[in-house]
């Protein structure tokens, strides 16, 4: 099977960003979301992203223009997946919503559609389960932002095919990034990695090592990342930080992945990073 007519739900800062690289890259798509109000918030955010990419010669006008043609918008998820090859999934990490998705996914895609979910966190084996075409089911994590990154993993869950496997690497391929093959254990390789990192900086600030300024600069000037941890923690919001140590926690049963105390205190007292305009920085 080629992928032809592809589909995204949920219209967040990932969702949209998911539907602008498939349609700037050739691929009519359909963006659901059950909040009207979102799609139109999402539209504006591909064509303001879009023109950005113009201004810096990354693509043309005219290319902008044919992507957004290929973008349509609706609320209602059976419609927008009625004629898809490729379904992305991209709503809030939550067990239950993604339950609710794939079930309506399963039961309105074509038979031979493939559903990817984005999921940074949640077992593409349990979403799979969700669904009566568990060869069909895979993970597809862009990284934020979605046109910047250039990395995607894809998760094989325990019944993906490898055909599945190799649609979705060679779509991946196609948006101009790099697949990853990844197997379905918690955190992926990503978040696996990433999330001990940022906790152990957010124990030093807790223990008071060093000051969380002071901590990025230790890891952007002696280790050569291009963003300190804290920083990238605030990116990528505090409780998303959270909820995916909670899930490292409680599936591998490993103590290095307590989250530090101060993060659920910041995350209860809702300091989540830049959304909410303050986490271990300010923002304006």
């Amino acid at each position: 099977m080629s992928v032809q007519h592809t589909a995204v739900v949920g219209a967040g800062t990932m969702g949209n960003g998911i539907a602008h690289v498939l349609a700037l890259h050739g691929y009519p798509v359909a963006l659901i979301d059950l909040d009207e109000e979102l799609l139109e918030d999402a539209r504006t955010t591909i064509e303001r992203n879009l023109s950005r990419q113009v201004d810096k010669d990354a693509t043309t006008s005219d290319a902008k223009e044919a992507a957004l043609n290929r973008l349509s918008l609706t609320p209602d998820t059976a419609e927008g997946v009625r004629s898809a090859d490729l379904v992305v999934e991209a709503v809030p990490e939550e067990q239950p919503i993604k339950a609710d998705v794939f079930g309506t996914l399963d039961a309105h895609a074509p038979d031979d559609a493939i559903l990817a979910s984005n999921t940074s966190s949640i077992s593409i084996t349990w979403i799979a389960a969700q669904t009566k075409r568990p060869e069909q089911v895979i993970g597809m994590h862009f990284f934020n932002p979605v046109p910047v990154m250039t990395l995607v993993e894809v998760v094989r869950g325990q019944r993906t095919s490898s055909a599945t496997f190799d649609i979705v690497a060679e779509v991946a391929e196609d948006l101009d990034k790099n697949p990853v093959a990844v197997e379905d254990y918690p955190g992926f390789v990503s978040n696996r990695v990433l999330m001990p990192m940022i906790n152990e900086a957010i124990f030093c600030v807790m223990e008071g090592v060093a000051e969380p300024e002071d901590i990025d600069t230790v890891m952007e000037m002696g280790m050569n990342h291009p963003m300190g941890p804290l920083t990238l923690a605030d990116f990528i919001g505090l409780d998303v930080c959270l909820h995916i140590l909670e899930v490292l926690h409680d599936e591998l049963g490993d103590d290095k992945y307590r989250p530090c105390p101060l993060l659920r205190r910041k995350v209860t007292a809702g300091q989540l990073g830049r959304k909410t305009g303050e986490g271990f920085f300010e923002y304006g």
